[in-house]
């Protein structure tokens, strides 16, 4: 889903909500001017409440729940293998497709709406100006109902008694000094944007209506004769208005302009009622950063859930090339023990499998890791200080830059450019590489850096690969171009001889695999089938264990794992919990059924 289609969307679904919002608490009091302020805050807000950013609030808060760790479920990895038959992305032509005719619909009302424009301007350039009862009107040469847009008031003087003309002119520049227009030139802007929503034609003709109920309470607050007020209104019923952009006095469902006149006026205490309103637009903002908490949430995914067990954190320092770094400082943070890298970079400190591990190197950026992932020399890059760094850099953006054509296109180019360093293969070398880089405002990658390595070789691979990829598009922050942190996985697997008799099992497919129901129905049934094991329980044990299994090209689940576990009984447990699972809607390429490689995570906490 592209940002701006994302965008479009919340922007529509706000309009749903905020119309039933309307139509239940607001609809039938008589607060018009409170009314008027509510209808242009939807508009305003269903526009701009997708573009706030409350991520900073999200860290604060406790760790995120296991419905949005599925939701984000885990970053595909871009594997170093052999050259795939490109696809027909259907989904990009069929994308192509719905934005021409969006497009093309939204071009006709726009040419319709300046056709409307055209003709009031033309009648006021060809009618007379008159003072009619010491009001500025432009005269009408032929009969037709009374109407204003913005600062000119149309009138046909001779269709009208001296009372009738009062009443009108009355009706009238209430439109005019309110400046009613710009409610109704809004509300035609959102529906040539939204002309597919029929929510949003349903919230432009309650403008309309409340707009006419302002002006009509403001004729009979002004000492006119309700019920004369209200014949005078049905004598004008049969006048045909021109277009749909001015405010008539003649027209829009007369039957509820008159039973709003005749309505009891709404007591005080009911305007409380309105505060309801910022609830909704908490919900909302809380619902359009979803996205970026998934982001988050993705970057605490790769942190395992540890317990207070001592282990030995071993790990190798090196620079953006991956030479070692020797004399660096590894502290635990908060704590006492301390060590330096030897020549080859590496360090070993036995430590709490929860502690914060924070190395340092003179002119270099320091780096905090947690002890339980660096347990089998795990290598850390830390990036020199030196590099030009005039602006910010972001983490995390309301539009995050993309590779040209997509993340599909990204794992593509990364797999058809990628070089298995033969060394590396001799000596049985594989793993995976997590790199990050720097998507400049320009879309420019640069600063490209190994977070956790494998190997040297593989792992100067990884960063050549990245140091040849073209010009992004830019991540966006409140409308402005920024650079923005992006962080990728490359794996360099091996293939066994076993391996190489397999059929060839996927990562990622154009249309993947997919349990019963969905994902709300497969953390129904990991929640209604986990048993916690007693003995876990005593022992205080919890975490998060995550699984990967095959779905073969009957919907099957094989080939069960754990890719990282907590304790025996509980990766034990996931592993029956998964067996357990009824046959899934195979993940298909090309167009057909394919063997696909499918990772879940699953969290076991004490309450």
């Amino acid at each position: 889903m592209t940002p701006e289609f994302a965008y479009l969307l919340k922007v529509n679904v706000a309009f749903v909500l905020f119309y039933a919002f309307y139509r239940l608490f607001f609809y039938k009091d008589t607060f018009f001017k409170l009314r008027r302020a509510i209808l242009l805050a939807f508009f305003g807000l269903a526009l701009f409440y997708p573009l706030l950013n409350i991520q900073d609030w999200v860290r604060q808060q406790e760790p995120i729940a296991d419905v949005i760790y599925m939701y984000s479920a885990m970053l595909p990895e871009a594997t170093a293998k052999a050259d795939a038959a490109a696809s027909v992305d259907w989904y990009g032509w069929l994308l192509g497709s719905l934005g021409f005719i969006y497009w093309g619909i939204v071009a006709f009302l726009c040419g319709r709406f300046l056709v409307q424009l055209s003709s009031i301007l033309w009648l006021a350039h060809t009618s007379e100006r008159v003072v009619i009862h010491e009001t500025p009107v432009y005269a009408l040469r032929k009969a037709a109902g009374p109407f204003s847009f913005f600062r000119m008031v149309f009138l046909h003087p001779e269709s009208h008694s001296d009372k009738e003309t009062d009443e009108i002119l009355t009706h009238e520049c209430t439109h005019v000094s309110q400046w009613h227009s710009i409610d109704v030139i809004l509300s035609e802007m959102m529906c040539m944007a939204c002309w597919f929503n029929p929510f949003v034609w349903l919230l432009k003709r309650e403008v309309r209506h409340n707009l006419e109920y302002l002006a009509d309470n403001t004729v009979i607050q002004s000492g006119y004769d309700s019920k004369s007020y209200q014949y005078h209104l049905l004598g004008l019923a049969h006048h045909q208005s021109v277009t749909t952009l001015y405010n008539s006095f003649n027209v829009l469902h007369l039957k509820n302009r008159i039973m709003m006149m005749n309505k009891k006026r709404s007591p005080g205490i009911v305007r409380t009622k309105y505060l309801i309103f910022i609830p909704l637009v908490g919900i909302l903002m809380l619902l359009s950063n979803i996205e970026a908490v998934a982001r988050l949430t993705v970057r605490l995914a790769n942190e395992a859930t540890v317990s207070n067990a001592m282990v030995t954190a071993t790990g190798i320092l090196v620079d953006e090339t991956g030479q070692p770094l020797i004399g660096a400082s590894v502290v635990v943070k908060g704590g006492k023990e301390r060590t330096i890298t030897d020549k080859k970079g590496a360090f070993s400190l036995e430590v709490p499998a929860n502690a914060i591990l924070r190395c340092s190197y003179q002119g270099r950026e320091s780096q905090e890791v947690l002890a339980a992932d660096m347990t089998n020399n795990t290598h850390l890059s830390l990036s020199s200080k030196s590099r030009e760094m005039n602006e910010q850099v972001f983490t995390v953006v309301e539009k995050m830059p993309s590779f040209p054509g997509g993340d599909a296109e990204l794992l593509k180019y990364i797999a058809t450019n990628i070089k298995y360093p033969k060394e590396s293969q001799d000596n049985g070398e594989q793993g995976r590489v997590i790199c990050s880089f720097i998507v400049g405002r320009d879309g420019s990658v640069n600063n490209p850096e190994v977070l956790r390595g494998v190997t040297p070789l593989l792992n100067e691979e990884a960063v050549r690969v990245i140091n040849t990829m073209p010009r992004w598009n830019p991540g966006m922050q409140r409308g402005k171009a920024v650079a923005v942190k992006y962080t990728v996985p490359i794996t360099f697997r091996l293939k066994s001889p076993v391996e190489e008799a397999k059929e060839e099992t996927l990562t990622v497919v154009d249309v993947m695999p997919q349990y019963p129901g969905g994902d709300r129905e497969l953390l129904k049934f990991i929640a209604q089938s986990i048993k916690y094991p007693t003995d876990a329980q005593e022992a205080g044990v919890q975490g998060r264990v995550i699984c990967s299994f095959v779905v073969d090209k009957k919907g099957n689940i094989v080939e069960p794992k754990i890719i990282r576990g907590i304790d025996p009984s509980l990766d034990a447990e996931a592993l029956r919990v998964i067996g357990m699972m009824p046959r899934w809607t195979p993940g298909r390429q090309d167009g057909k059924a394919v063997r696909v490689l499918y990772t879940v995570p699953i969290t076991f906490r004490l309450q």
